[in-house]
């Protein structure tokens, strides 16, 4: 029997957790490919559900880091488009079929096993996906929301209370929700993710509890953190207004109410959604909702639904937005008689449906969390564990255990009578201002189950008995014992299963607490997902209050100390809290104490003023007049007034108060400061709004005659050996310097958040963490100690980057670099633009595009219409200044990188310093496997080239050009520049951007000699001027972060102005050739999510080899 089918399907537990590579390990790749397609043939027949989706996690792994790594395997091949077409278009079955049938039609290659690998793994998640919706609409009391197809059939009614009022009041009841967030103190390695409870709910283990909270320091009570609010109006309308996002907004229509990318309420459109007040199944009927209210309320009738989260931090960790939509369910079904209780708390059975609806709202919102998220519905300190499926549950006969899981509440005999003094005596939670997407994390983990890593597996093994300990020690009342077992959960388990779960700021912190405290530090607690931002610590109960003060004094100066490096989206905070004993809990406010909380009436004051008085009806304006009346009782009128003015004018963001005048100074500084163009910036300007550049006018006509190249175009670096000599002989002559490019932030990277690439500490290796350039001058390093050579490192930088890669280096000593480096500072800067409509429409309906699940799609299409309508509403191609000074603007791209090292003076000093330099190894920051290679750089000389490109064999996620012939002529084509989108995936190989480079010629080209870089500034300026005429120039379109409020972050599009190094390639007056080298040598990392494949797949290994630390 095949080996893998009978791995899935064993009964024995022996046989069922044996690692998937260890067992592909034994095979040959012509018999890993037989096996494979025995184990497609089973995963397309078997009904359940964790057999099918392991068997094609065990085929995307077999592709991916057995057949696609196979050395006798070509490393080349062509993926056909149709293929492609399906494989973006989610049509994942149908791209498997045209793999396959191209590897039967033409032979097995690297490149269509890539494009496998791609398929099953997206498939495999689809299927997960499709599971979870489909028992969250068959779970019990969720079916009628997905049945009911019309205004007639809804069976829900407004609470008769809700429309009582009190005798001598215009005000209607308003009915208000407080719930609790949920910390966990294990989570027992992820396995809270729905499929490891639905297949292995043995290992599904939670303890959880329910806290309140407020900001040390700055809020001077402790309670529920989410509050949220119902009451009726005399309007036809569903008015919903989210405080903390300082938004309303009147829906009148469904299709308003079903668009969850049109404004900030997104959260709150799917717990009205997920409540069953407006079900799902209405979402495009095109019902009247002024009749569904009617019907529902009253005529004339509508409902007000308002949330607060009061200053709760972005990325807690305490699932906060799951949370929040159980508090606005919870709200919602007792609004609507949905609960037994119109007040007070709720039963067990309703907690459990609030949750399935919870889960629902995320699905519905196009956000996704763990089932223990929505645990501050439930009071206190909870053990909540997966459930085995049973006869009529949704999941029976399709997994082994239920979507849902079992909740109990830890009390009598179970837990120690003072544990919850003890616990918040010793715990400090605290957030410590990292911003992270946890998405890929939790991919990973579902990953690493299925294909059972020795490693991995021993450690989910040990989070059992973490687990267990834990209950011990809440049993028992020691918090000794228990910090000593969440810090072991963090150690081991955590991070051996994830090891990117970790961050070089939250080591630091860790590390300097264990040396500060001593004896007094009992342990870390990792909350949530992934560290960095929301965490624990346990310290001392005796010494509590200063250990609280000073953990929030090592998150301050820690965070100032990496900021350059990290992505950080506020300022660390640490949290008084408390343990809520109650759960979610309501109560009505009638008569005169019928009013919404203080911040309700700044944000709709400054709406009613811009509208005509006598449209206001006399309740709203009552209402404001009665609550201005308290305001000056409660001293409440000044941030009343700031609010309002904020809202009107806005002149600052009301929560940060950063001044837009202070960031435009400083954007002043920084033109002045890096000789910004002011002239050409406005010729540029003329040319993008007249539509002369833009995206669709990057590409090459289409009459372009784009083809592959042929095997004598590129030589093979495994053949060069015979070169090695040449090259050895140069390196330890000292003719060879390193460039390597840091003047960009890597938008991908951190998802626009503007940090220092270079400088980000993302790799552990040998016990410590490593950043880009760090382990670019170990690589230099290495080379210089084993030839005894003097290698120059060049380190291009740009008004972003230079100041905090100087400070860095400074700091550390060059990393322990003993052999001359060079900062080159940029000389040319870009104002970014808003963008034009034309340009964001080309990108997102013409240029493919990855289809994302269904209602996710929604959200991001609705988004992208958003994006649309705020490029027009600022004005498409003006400048772009809606954020701190260091967003507006850009590096004008890589090829003046190259270009600045000319006229700053950095090349002549190199040259002047070390006279004997003749060739410079230029590498993008994240190609971590270039060095200096002997084989590589003896060829180079030996071509007479005066640049020599590396190019690497192309694979399905390798996006943005590669080595053509283009009209006949051998160069490199960006992806910008292509004139059809299947011209890129009939060339075979991707560049790498590594390029050697002939210091003289290179200077020919310019017209220069080393003597003339001594010389006239305007000389040097001329010449590169004369240059990049030649160069074509490039419209992009960039993410950017804006950062505002509490650790809230929105991501915008922004135009920008690039020239690229390798159409240098383009240039018929310089002889350029190409090396085609291992992925491992010239893999880019542009993205974290890359991070756990690159280690799978032996890069980290591989990179750390090359390094002398």
């Amino acid at each position: 029997m095949n080996i893998f089918i009978n791995t899935i399907t064993s009964p024995d537990p022996e046989v069922r957790n044996r690692s998937f590579h260890q067992m592909a390990q034994a095979f040959s790749s012509a018999e890993l490919f037989r096996a494979l397609q025995e184990l497609d043939d089973f995963r397309k027949n078997t009904p359940n559900l964790y057999e099918k989706v392991r068997a094609i996690l065990f085929l995307y792994s077999g592709y991916r880091f057995f057949l696609m790594e196979a050395k006798d395997v070509p490393a080349t091949g062509k993926i056909p488009y149709a293929g492609f077409e399906d494989l973006l278009g989610r049509r994942f079955e149908q791209a498997i079929t045209t793999f396959l049938q191209e590897v039967k039609l033409h032979g097995p290659n690297a490149t269509l096993f890539s494009g496998l690998a791609d398929s099953y793994h997206h498939l495999s998640f689809q299927i997960l996906a499709d599971q979870v919706r489909k028992s969250v609409r068959s779970s019990k009391g969720n079916q009628w929301m997905f049945r009911v197809g019309h205004q007639d059939e809804h069976p829900i009614k407004i609470h008769p209370k809700l429309l009582q009022r009190a005798e001598n009041s215009l005000f209607y009841p308003v009915l208000e929700e407080q719930t609790s967030v949920r910390m966990d103190l294990t989570h027992s390695g992820w396995s809270d993710i729905f499929f490891l409870g639905m297949d292995y709910p043995e290992g599904a283990r939670v303890i959880n509890i329910s806290i309140d909270l407020g900001v040390f320091g700055r809020d001077k009570e402790i309670k529920p953190p989410l509050q949220t609010y119902i009451r009726v109006i005399e309007e036809p309308v569903l008015r919903l207004t989210s405080i903390d996002l300082n938004t309303t907004k009147d829906i009148h229509d469904l299709a308003d109410l079903f668009n969850f990318g049109n404004d900030y309420l997104s959260l709150v459109k799917a717990g009205v959604i997920a409540s069953g007040l407006i079900p799902p199944s209405f979402e495009g009927t095109n019902q009247s909702l002024e009749k569904i209210l009617s019907r529902m309320v009253a005529p004339g009738m509508g409902i007000e639904v308002v949330t607060k989260v009061n200053d709760i931090p972005k990325g807690s960790r305490f699932a906060v937005s799951t949370n929040l939509l159980g508090s606005i369910i919870s709200l919602l079904m007792r609004a609507t008689g949905q609960t037994k209780n119109l007040v007070g708390g709720l039963e067990e059975s309703e907690r459990r449906l609030v949750a399935s609806r919870a889960i629902l709202g995320e699905w519905i919102g196009g956000s996704g969390g763990g089932w223990q998220d929505s645990g501050g519905v439930w009071p206190g300190i909870k053990a909540i564990t997966g459930t085995f499926a049973q006869a009529g549950d949704p999941e029976a006969g399709i997994s082994r255990g239920t979507l849902l899981p079992r909740h109990r509440v830890l009390q009598g005999e179970a837990i120690h009578p003072d544990i919850s003094d003890k616990i918040t005596n010793s715990l400090v939670l605290m957030h410590g201002g990292m911003a992270s997407n946890v998405g890929p994390i939790l991919e990973m983990v579902t990953e690493k189950y299925l294909l059972r890593g020795d490693r991995e597996w021993e450690a989910r093994q040990q989070t059992n008995q973490i687990f267990d300990n834990i209950l011990g020690a809440l049993k028992e009342g020691d918090i000794q014992k228990l910090g000593a077992n969440t810090a072991r959960n963090w150690e081991y388990p955590i991070k051996t299963i994830i090891p990117w779960a970790s961050t070089y700021f939250t080591e630091q912190i860790i590390a300097k607490a264990k040396k500060e405290f001593g004896a007094d530090y009992y342990g870390f607690l990792m909350l949530g997902g992934m560290s960095g931002g929301g965490m624990g610590m346990f310290v001392n109960p005796e010494k509590y209050e200063h250990y609280k003060m000073r953990v929030l004094d090592l998150l301050r100066t820690t965070k100032a100390e990496l900021s350059d490096a990290l992505p950080f989206a506020m300022e660390p905070v640490v949290y008084n809290w408390r343990i809520n004993q109650r759960g979610t809990w309501s109560s009505l406010h009638e008569g005169a104490e019928a009013l919404m909380p203080e911040q309700y009436y700044g944000i709709h004051v400054s709406e009613l003023v811009r509208k005509d008085p006598n449209a206001i009806s006399y309740i709203r304006r009552a209402e404001i007049d009665h609550f201005t009346t308290l305001a000056e009782q409660h001293h409440l009128a000044y941030p009343l007034l700031r609010t309002i003015v904020s809202n009107l004018f806005k002149v600052s963001d009301p929560s940060s108060q950063s001044n837009r005048s202070d960031e435009n100074d400083k954007s002043d500084r920084i033109k002045k400061e890096n000789g910004f163009d002011f002239i050409q910036h406005e010729e540029i300007r003329e040319e993008l709004q007249k539509g002369r550049i833009g995206l669709s006018r990057n590409r090459l006509h289409a009459e372009t005659t784009i083809e592959d190249v042929r095997s004598t175009d590129v030589v093979q670096l495994e053949e060069l050996t015979a070169e090695s000599n040449i090259g050895e002989e140069a390196i330890k002559a000292g003719k060879v310097g390193v460039l390597s490019l840091a003047a960009g932030v890597g938008s991908r990277w951190t998802k626009g958040a503007g940090v220092i690439k270079a400088l980000n500490p993302f790799v552990e290796i040998d016990g410590v963490h490593r950043s880009f350039l760090e382990i670019h001058l170990a690589k230099t390093r290495t080379v210089g100690e084993k030839y005894q050579a003097v290698i120059p490192h060049l380190v291009a930088t740009s008004y972003l980057t230079h100041k905090p890669i100087e400070r860095k280096l400074n700091q550390t000593d060059n990393f322990g670099y003993n052999g001359p480096v060079y900062l080159s500072p940029g000389r040319s800067i870009g104002q970014r633009f808003v963008p034009m409509e034309r340009d964001l429409r080309f990108m997102w309906e013409e240029m493919p595009q990855e289809t994302l699940d269904e209602n996710k799609q929604k959200v991001r299409e609705s988004v992208r219409q958003s994006m649309i309508n705020w490029a027009r509403g600022k004005g498409e191609g003006t400048d772009y200044v809606d954020n701190i000074a260091s967003q507006r603007f850009s590096p004008l791209g890589h090829w003046y990188e190259v270009s600045n090292l000319l006229r700053n003076g950095t090349l002549a000093k190199l040259l002047d310093e070390n006279p004997q330099v003749e060739t410079i190894m230029l590498h993008n920051i994240d190609t971590l496997g270039a060095d200096i290679n002997p084989a590589a750089l003896g060829h180079h000389l030996a071509s007479g080239n005066v640049l020599t490109f590396e190019v690497v064999p192309r694979r399905i996620e390798d996006r943005g050009g590669g080595l053509a012939r283009v009209n006949g002529h051998v160069r490199l084509l960006e992806g910008l520049a292509q004139p059809r989108e299947e011209d890129e995936l009939n060339l075979s190989y991707y560049n790498t951007m590594t390029t050697w480079i002939q210091v003289d010629p290179l200077l020919a080209l310019f017209g220069l000699t080393r003597q003339d870089l001594k010389g006239d500034a305007a000389l040097l300026a001329k010449a590169v001027r004369k240059v990049a005429h030649r160069m074509p120039t490039y419209v992009t379109i960039k993410d950017v972060k804006y950062r505002w409020g509490h650790g809230q972050e929105d991501i915008y599009p922004v135009a920008q102005i690039e020239k690229l190094w390798s159409d240098m390639s383009g240039l018929t007056d310089i002889q350029c050739g190409y090396i085609a080298v291992p992925r491992l040598r010239g893999q880019q990392m542009k993205d974290p999510a890359q991070l756990d494949a690159w280690v799978t797949d032996g890069s980290k290994d591989y990179i750390a080899s090359l390094c002398t630390f």
